[in-house]
């Protein structure tokens, strides 16, 4: 295991860390550059506009906790029938693949064919190339991820409810606190651990959102400088445009901001539970 660690995991950190100090040319060879690329990295406009869509897209899919907290909080009420279909409905994009999903939202969003524009068409409401326009398509990419992303917190927090006592929500019923109230005041605090663990997660994984990005808007969009995400960038970089040791700088410093805002949500975490 340890081995399987340093060749598989470490290895490759510690290759792409010196890479990031070189210039690889397109036939091989590396040259020792130093902090050139890295400087490249925080001066780039298009690096600067590829975070700056990283950045759109985590938090959208980060709003898509609270929505499956409420979800899952109406799937455990009482006399609520076919849970299990309900329960199958949200989990059924987890175990598909990206690739599937994305193409399937690529012909739904298509501005001639669509069924979203077919939808809006019943209400008298204009169709929009929604993945072509560059004012809509990161919108429109943000929203297939939050969808995509329901189902997994949605599990985890079905069991994190069926840990929380009744007996608090029977007590606080009788003292007269609505839904809401109770909601707040014991669902949240109780299942905070689990808000945590989950917000761990989708943020890493939005962070490095690439499969959406790639199959519903492609190399040749007009709107591929508004969508284009740090990940893309890196595969762009490194694999379109050959310039890798510019690509491992992207990814590294990528790594670098994934590891800063975990531990400030650690952080966060402990002094949540400190003082609440």
């Amino acid at each position: 295991m340890a081995i399987g660690l340093v060749v598989f995991c470490l290895g490759p950190i510690v290759a792409t860390f010196y890479y990031s100090f070189t210039h690889i040319g397109v036939f091989g060879g590396s040259k020792w550059v130093g902090l050139a690329n890295y400087a490249q990295v925080l001066t780039s406009p298009k690096v600067q506009r590829a975070l700056a869509n990283t950045l759109f897209y985590t938090f959208a899919v980060l709003c898509s906790i609270p929505i499956s907290l409420v979800i899952a909080a109406l799937l455990e009420k009482k006399g609520l029938r076919l849970v299990w279909l309900f329960r199958l409905m949200f989990f059924l994009p987890v175990i598909t693949l990206p690739v599937a999903i994305g193409w399937l939202w690529k012909i739904m969003l298509n501005g001639n064919y669509g069924a979203v524009n077919g939808v809006l068409s019943w209400f008298g409401l204009p169709g929009q190339a929604w993945l072509v326009q560059p004012s809509t398509a990161l919108a429109a990419v943000s929203v297939v991820g939050v969808w995509a992303s329901l189902g997994y917190p949605v599990v985890l927090f079905v069991a994190a409810l069926k840990g929380v006592p009744r007996d608090l929500y029977e007590a606080a019923e009788i003292d007269g606190a609505g839904p809401i109230r109770r909601f707040f005041s014991i669902t949240i605090p109780l299942v905070s651990p689990t808000i945590f663990f989950v917000t761990v997660l989708t943020m890493i994984g939005a962070l490095q959102m690439f499969d959406l990005v790639y199959v519903m808007i492609g190399d040749h969009n007009p709107a591929i400088s508004s969508t284009q995400t740090v990940i893309y960038l890196f595969y762009r970089t490194a694999f379109v445009e050959n310039d890798k040791g510019l690509a491992s700088a992207i990814v590294f410093s990528l790594m670098v901001v994934v590891m800063l805002l975990t531990a400030l949500q650690f952080r966060l975490q402990r002094r949540w539970v400190h003082y609440g």
